[in-house]
């Protein structure tokens, strides 16, 4: 018999559909909260994807080789999780009847690590896609490592109106198309509804001459949303594609099959009313009550995924049979892409003005051979930021395996693109750019820290040092606006050997939390001994004491290129009779993550204590008295000018110091 709602399903894909049609007005309505609409016009788009062709196991859920499911449309969370509890995932009824509630695995939008088959964390509109070209760039970089028969999945992403229209899309969707990502389909939910009513309002792009432009196979299904066979013969089109990723636009009607709320933007973030809701389980066929749901469904849908359940266990025999190399591929893949032994870089030698940024590139070149999950690149600043892997080939069709990746000037896309690289697994991504240019990326690094990606973000030219180019490209509040991420773990070493032993460290970490690394433009002083030795044993701790004295009447606390000021102001005062301390807090978060006891030690509170750092004082007053700092922007003019002008010198410790020690006597 033809399904005259989903011509072309199968029995069991036509139960699946109406239970999460169902499911995706039962749960917001329950939760009071949520968005039905669009989950209950992509239903027979994700059956069809999780039936017929996505490749996964929901026997074992993190089975390395399975392809990745996006939905870079988060508010549709519903539809995810409806899929994942009628394919046999753990995810219960229990939890689609906690939507949205406190402790729930079924949050507002997904959430990696909280609910099986959520690969990245979505909400925020766009992102998804970016991160969609990090997986897929992910999988073709270790494809070229281990094989094809070790290495051969793809990436699928659902996305809307609302992605298109961020401008992430256009950055993320232009670079796909110049390195020629054939394993990533997006499929475009071309419902026509917004939040404030039809897209027609604010968007009237040519969608498909847009992405042609770019360089995708463009795929035009056209009103067939709910044909199942359709749906399927496009996205077998875009398996059969070899050299450029692909985009498939579906015509959806946002609420079907809901008579009173289709093509209506009512349906899009607002639960409907129960008399709606009866009446669309009328046109399913479905039980009047909420939440009833068949409990023998899952075990059936999961029984007809044999083929997919019996690749998965090729994949393990191919992995065993493969030695030594299936050894490294799982390896790589639970570390993180970490390497496993590094060797320690030259050293710098002591008191030699070096810039930290140029010590990054001694660490690249010292360790990016031994780093088999490294790439690296920058938003077109790979020669100023010290991310050039020596004699590594530029990632793109002719080159899959290449670790060293042209992102072009975005930002935002390249840092959203390393959290999908990173979240993919087996993969530890570099990105770089100037610290002024946070600004652009701060969307992809709040979601980085939200879902513990183990990316390095690498920002070089860290300070009003850089000089003439101005205030516009003159970081000031910077540090302290990424300090507030909660998980980002942001870090200014000290010096060029402290640079390059923190990197060492990150690479090897496989655990290494999501890092913001803040390099300098100008050349700083290398320390001398004993002060090396104390930034090896305490720069990894995020704060140590560079030069103790027990006698000291005043404790001077610095970060990065300031952490030199420090010890000048220190010898000067000594000079003057004065016993100080100096301390280096390279990274707050790491630093407050250790005992008490330690930081007790290291700050000592009771000695008088004064900061320096060439950028905003918010924020200091927990770990000292007073902060010297940048409160206002800069100005264009050489960097030591700059310094000069607004007080970040040597100088203005001393005088500070000793104005306090005068009035305190």
């Amino acid at each position: 018999m033809i399904d005259t709602l989903y011509p072309g399903a199968s029995e069991l894909e036509g139960r699946a559909i109406r239970e999460i049609v169902a499911v995706a007005m039962d749960a917001p309505a329950a939760a009071n909260s949520g968005h039905s609409g669009t989950a209950m016009a992509l239903a027979p788009l994700g059956v069809m994807l999780f039936s017929r062709l996505l490749r996964h196991d929901p026997t074992s859920d993190l089975w390395p080789d399975r392809d990745r499911f996006i939905l870079s449309c988060g508010h549709a969370s519903i539809l995810q999780y409806g899929l994942a509890h009628t394919f046999g995932y753990d995810v219960s009824v229990d939890d689609l009847r906690h939507f949205r509630q406190p402790h729930s695995r079924t949050p507002g939008h997904p959430e990696n690590g909280v609910t099986p088959t959520v690969e990245v964390t979505t909400g925020p509109l766009g992102q998804g896609i970016a991160n969609g070209v990090g997986m897929a760039l992910a999988e073709r970089v270790l494809r070229a490592q281990f094989g094809e028969e070790l290495v051969n999945h793809r990436t699928w992403v659902i996305a809307g109106d609302g992605c298109l229209e961020e401008g992430i899309s256009h950055e993320a969707a232009s670079l796909a198309g110049s390195l020629g990502l054939d394993r990533l389909t997006v499929f475009y939910d071309d419902n026509h509804i917004t939040i404030d009513g039809p897209t027609e309002l604010a968007f009237h792009d040519d969608t498909a001459a847009r992405f042609r432009a770019y360089g995708w196979q463009v795929i035009e299904v056209g009103e067939r949303a709910n044909d199942l066979n359709a749906l399927e013969v496009a996205a077998r089109e875009a398996i059969t594609e070899t050299t450029r990723p692909s985009l498939i636009i579906v015509r959806s009607h946002i609420g079907f099959p809901s008579t009173a709320m289709m093509d209506r933007r009512e349906a899009h973030g607002s639960p409907f009313s129960a008399p709606v809701i009866s009446a669309t389980k009328a046109v399913l066929g479905m039980k009047d009550e909420p939440f009833c749901l068949d409990a023998s469904l899952p075990s059936a849908v999961v029984a007809s995924l044999e083929n997919q359940r019996t690749e998965r266990a090729s994949w393990e025999a191919r992995v065993l049979a493969a030695g030594e190399r299936g050894a490294q591929l799982l390896e790589q893949l639970t570390t993180n892409g970490a390497a496993r032994e590094l060797a320690d870089a030259e050293l710098f030698p002591a008191g030699s003005p070096v810039a930290t940024r140029k010590a990054l590139q001694r660490a690249m070149d010292s360790f990016a051979a031994s780093t088999h999950g490294l790439t690296a690149g920058s938003a077109d600043l790979t020669d100023n930021t010290g991310v050039v892997l020596k004699g590594g080939d530029a990632n793109g069709v002719g080159a899959p395996g290449g670790r060293q990746v042209y992102y072009g000037i975005r930002e935002f896309a390249m840092s959203a693109i390393m959290v999908g690289q990173a979240l993919h697994g087996g993969i530890r991504p570099v990105g770089s750019t100037f610290f002024v240019f946070s600004d652009y990326a701060k969307p992809a690094l709040r979601l980085a820290a939200l879902s513990h990606a183990p990316a390095l973000f690498v920002y070089t030219h860290d300070s009003v040092g850089v000089g003439e180019d101005g205030p516009t490209h003159q970081p000031v509040e910077h540090l302290m606006a990424l300090r507030a991420v909660p998980h980002l773990h942001v870090v200014r070493p000290s010096d060029a050997n402290e640079t390059v032993a923190l990197v060492r460290h990150l690479l090897r970490d496989p655990a290494m939390a999501p890092t913001a690394l803040v390099l300098s433009r100008q050349d700083v002083d290398v320390f001398a001994e004993p002060e090396r030795l104390a930034s090896l044993a305490g720069a990894p701790r995020g704060g140590y004491v560079v030069r103790d004295d027990v006698a000291a009447q005043f404790t001077l606390v610095a970060t990065g290129s300031e952490v030199s000021l420090a010890l000048r102001a220190s010898d000067e005062l000594a000079r003057r009779g004065v016993a100080t301390r100096v301390v280096a807090l390279p990274c707050w978060r790491c630093f407050d993550e250790q005992p008490q006891d330690y930081r007790e030690a290291v700050l000592r509170r009771e000695v008088p204590s004064v900061s320096i750092e060439a950028g905003a004082t918010l924020g200091w007053y927990r770990y000292v008295d007073h902060a010297i700092g940048i409160d206002t922007f800069g100005m264009s003019a050489p960097g030591k000018y700059v310094f000069e002008n607004l007080g970040i010198i040597p100088e203005t410790l001393v005088n500070y110091v000793i104005e306090r020690l005068e009035e305190s006597a």
